[in-house]
């Protein structure tokens, strides 16, 4: 994730924990400065600790809000909500319609991924690229987006991410594999289960050659 902050950029991390993610920024010189956020006292304390332990104060800015409330574009360019479900990056986003103005997005949903791209593309953002992450065995997916206009998207997509920007990604055929797997638990009682395996044995087959004629 770090690796998709622009070198310069001024960052905004939200739901920070142990600020584990900005002592990195500060440490490797990759932004400018860090303001991290937390809903919680506690890992905002924890925080604190870190950034003392590190000498990274004069970098990073530490404060206790609900995701972007009372913030706007004058506090950074680039927002990263991470470690936290779609339904919740939504809730944010939605409170905060000014990070369609010049801002660029760095998402990592744990869960409701199809529902964050469904909402970004139809509330005026542009998911520009995706890539996969790997974290304690499990993969997610990392978007970035600013406001603007997304390509149409399948209902595939929507769970997967946009092929044409994640099909390259080395991790991707393990990824479609365990959504597949997913889906196929689902599909004896859920239709649109049934139906998204279907699409992704396409997609399998597309990766493997299978279906080229």
């Amino acid at each position: 994730m770090a690796e998709q902050v622009r070198p310069g950029a001024a960052v905004i991390d939200v739901g920070t924990d142990h600020a584990m993610l900005p002592v990195w920024l500060a440490q490797t010189g990759r932004a400018r400065s860090v303001l991290a956020t937390d809903i919680r006292s506690g890992p905002l304390q924890n925080a604190a600790a870190l950034i003392g332990r590190t000498g990274t104060g004069g970098f990073i800015r530490l404060m206790q809000t609900d995701g972007l409330d009372g913030l706007g574009p004058e506090d950074g360019d680039t927002v990263i909500l991470a470690g936290m479900g779609g339904e919740t990056m939504i809730g944010i986003l939605s409170r905060a319609a000014w990070t369609k103005e010049d801002t660029r997005l760095i998402l990592e949903p744990q869960s409701k991924k199809a529902d964050l791209r469904r909402w970004l593309i139809g509330n005026g953002y542009a998911i520009g690229s995706e890539r996969l992450a790997e974290d304690a065995g499990r993969l997610y997916p990392i978007l970035c987006a600013a406001g603007g206009t997304s390509p149409v998207y399948s209902e595939a997509e929507l769970h997967l991410g946009l092929l044409a920007q994640i099909g390259n990604d080395p991790l991707f055929p393990r990824y479609l594999q365990a959504m597949a797997a997913s889906a196929a638990r689902a599909a004896p009682h859920d239709l649109a289960a049934a139906g998204l395996l279907e699409e992704y044995k396409i997609i399998e087959g597309r990766l493997s050659g299978a279906d080229d004629r």
